[in-house]
């Protein structure tokens, strides 16, 4: 028997993987308390192999403790596997000490919260980087939303080029000029603060063209902006396009993106959208594909098809 369960974070998304795989969601009672949570399931799951749909934007660290009581109440409850399926993964940035030898690695805490309890496998969408996989122990499927935002893009104009906003998106740009068979181009920029970047150089031509700029996560927009002043100074032309896998929008991101020329901004529904504020914003969905994943863990298929190729 497959249960699903949805944490607070996108019911939303869980609603239409439930729908998706034609059964109901799991009914539960949060209650929250100035010093507490309570997580109560209100149906049986005893022996069930349960889904637990939990991404964990901001603020992350309540959505993960929020998970972890849930994953423990199913536990509990008599579940016979628990897979959280957690689309965006916080802390996935800090895979290291990049700020110095006093810098916390908070995906390695993340990992092992989640491996210290009742939780038997992890479903991802792109980790903003992938080797935060090898700091679990629990088993992590690693999934990429490249082919569904490539299908979103549909046609694009053939004086476009795609851009990595930075080197670190240079494979995954790579993907898509390769399958739309445009040029690629990547910026080089440095990062001064959270919120301050500065581009320093462009490899490849993007004069005349229109840029495709394409990335994992969209956070506060300086990156994108910081790209495209950068695009524009070296003769880039036209309206932009813009394709991410998380919108992690920050309350300053609208202010930031407009006036880009930004045409088209698509990112998938990894976390809640609605309130975004961002203009000329699409959503790509993801319920099909992790409802296929769902589906493809319960009856042991292969998930080769859906595995990040970064």
């Amino acid at each position: 028997m497959v249960a699903l369960i949805s944490g607070g974070a996108h019911p939303a998304l869980a609603g239409a993987i439930a729908q998706r795989l034609g059964i109901e969601l799991t009914p539960v009672r949060l209650s929250h308390y100035p010093d507490a949570e309570v997580v109560r399931l209100e149906a049986s799951v005893r022996g069930a192999d349960l889904y637990l749909i939990q991404p964990t934007p901001p603020p992350p660290e309540a959505h993960l403790m929020e998970l972890l009581l849930l994953a423990d109440a199913a536990s509990r409850a008599g579940a016979a596997r628990i897979t959280a399926v957690v689309p965006y993964l916080g802390y996935s940035r800090q895979d290291r000490r990049a700020g110095g030898e006093r810098t916390a690695v908070g995906a390695r805490v993340v990992a092992n919260m989640l491996d210290s309890g009742a939780i038997d496998r992890i479903v991802t969408v792109d980790l903003h980087q992938p080797a935060v996989e090898g700091f679990f122990s629990t088993p992590v499927e690693h999934l990429e939303a490249f082919p569904l935002l490539l299908e979103a893009l549909g046609s694009v104009p053939a004086d476009s080029v795609v851009v990595a906003p930075d080197l670190g998106a240079a494979k995954l740009a790579d993907r898509f000029a390769s399958a739309l068979k445009l040029p690629m181009a990547a910026v080089h920029k440095t990062r001064l603060t959270g919120v301050e970047v500065v581009a320093t150089d462009i490899t490849g031509d993007v004069r005349g063209l229109r840029p495709v700029i394409v990335d994992d996560m969209i956070t506060t927009g300086s990156t994108v902006r910081a790209a495209v002043s950068a695009l524009r100074e070296a003769g880039a032309a036209g309206t932009v396009t813009v394709a991410a896998t998380h919108g992690i929008f920050s309350a300053d991101a609208p202010s930031l993106l407009s006036g880009l020329g930004i045409e088209r901004l698509l990112v998938t529904d990894s976390v809640p959208l609605e309130s975004s504020g961002v203009a000329h914003m699409e959503g790509v969905p993801l319920a099909t594909m992790l409802a296929d994943v769902i589906r493809g863990l319960h009856d042991g298929h292969s998930l080769e098809a859906y595995r990040s190729k970064r």
